[in-house]
């Protein structure tokens, strides 16, 4: 081989290389978040806090909400918060259901307390109508923090006051409780929802604490000063699908403080089929890429006035949004390696995969102690959250001479170079396939053998592969420029009170 050749052959194995190295950097920014998560303890807000009970106007945006609102009114009447400084404001977005006289019965039993608010033309987003009730509480001075809530939410006693405390900082503007899948009937898909939320809300967010910066407030639990709100512009953005992550960073942006309290608890109730986290997650996901590309000038620009800019957000930030991509060019390039032979192919892929799998102990382990019941209740899926096939190819990297092997000896079986390579190609390229997996079950959720196919689908690719493929689904429709459409997610009253 003359020297052009071995300079051609060496200049696209670094290429493969750094193709390689985008698949370690989803896994390096995970690994570095969560290892902020133990400085919370020293490092968080609780000694600027102090007991503060402000007037709080509490708006609910409520389309066809029939189910549900009746139930949230009366936990936001019983929460252990003065009552004479609450106010609920229900905004009827135009609802065709039993919303109307559930609100009304409500008023009445609650006078002075709930407020009905009617729109008569709906359908234009929740921004929308929470615009219409922010128009009517700001007419006057009373309010002196709003509470933004979903429909179906249900607040524990003491996760309201434990998030006003916050606001006894002045430098503070806006503060976010947590979240937790909340259905009696819960399935293996609710479980593996609630662990995300553990993890990416007591973890996560108690790391964004320990950052400075906060990537997003829980849209049906964002607590905001009346300060804030107007500094804002006093409204919420209705220009994108993702209003309550750009109202997290305007807030930022004016020099607030967002913080995350982790005990504020508010129960859920969320998607319990695949087809309705699909249609909910595709809208976050559109979302962000609005929120992308609207703070362009802000990302990797380091501030006086917040961390949105730091190298560490930003990472944190695009390792997400960019995952499915990064799942992909790695793959390509571990199997590019393969194809030239190249002897760094086995090196780098033990490398990434033992990485990823100490990364996925340590932050579900971390996880699972941060809410310890949930835990003990989705064990499974606590287990399998990376997919029990994904699980399969990180034993082959801790143990190559596992399938290479011992388990073919064990089944009287000879592997054949050819067979070795393409059984070593199958491994390289599986997490990009597994999203397809994913899809798969989503189509497959409607017909008769669904019921059990889909889960088991999603028990081998693996719940994460199933939130890039709806990620990549995002790449795809902006691509596209389909419209980006508010589907809302049906409720049926399945909070567990």
């Amino acid at each position: 081989m003359n020297d052009w050749a071995t300079i051609g052959l060496r200049t696209l194995e670094v290429v493969l290389l750094v193709l390689v190295a985008t698949g370690a950097l989803p896994v390096l920014a995970a690994a570095y978040s969560f290892l902020a998560i133990p400085l919370h303890a020293v490092k968080n807000h609780y000694g600027k806090a102090a007991p503060y009970l402000p007037r709080v106007a509490i708006v609910v945006p409520a389309w066809n909400e029939g189910a549900v609102i009746g139930a949230s009114i009366d936990r936001l009447m019983a929460l252990e918060y003065p009552r004479e400084s609450l106010r609920v404001y229900v905004v009827d977005d135009a609802s065709t259901d039993e919303t109307p006289r559930v609100v009304r019965a409500k008023a009445e039993q609650y006078p002075g307390s709930v407020v009905h608010l009617r729109r008569e033309k709906g359908g234009e987003g929740k921004a929308h109508t929470l615009n219409h009730g922010i128009r009517v509480i700001l007419e006057d001075d009373w309010m002196q923090a709003l509470l933004i809530m979903d429909a179906d939410v249900i607040y524990l006693p003491d996760s309201l006051r434990r998030m006003t405390r916050h606001l006894a900082d002045p430098r503070v503007g806006a503060v976010s409780a947590y979240i937790r899948e909340g259905s009696a009937d819960k399935n293996y898909l609710t479980r593996f929802i609630g662990l995300e939320y553990v993890l990416s809300q007591p973890a996560a967010r108690r790391a964004q604490n320990v950052l400075g910066a906060q990537a997003c407030l829980a849209g049906g639990a964002q607590l905001h000063s009346r300060e804030n709100l107007l500094a804002i512009g006093g409204q919420i953005d209705t220009s994108s699908l993702a209003e309550d992550t750009i109202t997290t960073f305007e807030t930022q942006l004016r020099g607030r403080t967002v913080v995350f309290e982790p005990l504020a608890v508010v129960l859920a109730e969320e998607p319990g089929s695949i087809d309705a986290l699909w249609k909910q997650r595709l809208r976050w996901a559109r979302g962000n890429v609005t929120v992308t590309s609207r703070y362009k000038r802000v990302w990797f620009r380091p501030s006086r006035e917040h961390k949105l800019g730091t190298i560490s957000f930003g990472v944190v930030w695009f390792s997400l949004w960019l995952l499915p991509v990064a799942m992909i060019l790695s793959s390509a390039g571990l199997l590019g390696l393969l194809v030239l032979g190249s002897d760094l192919a086995t090196i780098v892929f033990r490398a990434l995969w033992i990485s990823a799998a100490c990364t996925y102990v340590f932050t579900l382990t971390l996880g699972a102690q941060l809410d310890s019941v949930l835990a003990r209740n989705a064990w499974r899926e606590v287990l399998t959250f990376p997919g029990i096939i994904s699980m399969i190819v990180m034993l082959t990297a801790f143990f190559p001479r596992l399938v290479e092997v011992q388990i073919p000896a064990l089944l009287g079986l000879t592997v054949t170079p050819t067979g070795l390579f393409w059984l070593t190609a199958a491994i390289y390229i599986w997490i990009p396939f597994s999203m397809a997996g994913a899809w798969l079950a989503r189509k497959v959720e409607p017909t008769p053998i669904g019921r059990f196919l889909s889960p088991l689908l999603i028990y081998l690719v693996g719940y994460g592969s199933l939130l890039c493929a709806i990620t990549f689904d995002s790449y795809i429709k902006e691509l596209r420029h389909a419209e980006a459409r508010w589907d809302k997610t049906e409720k049926t009253g399945r909070v567990l009170a």
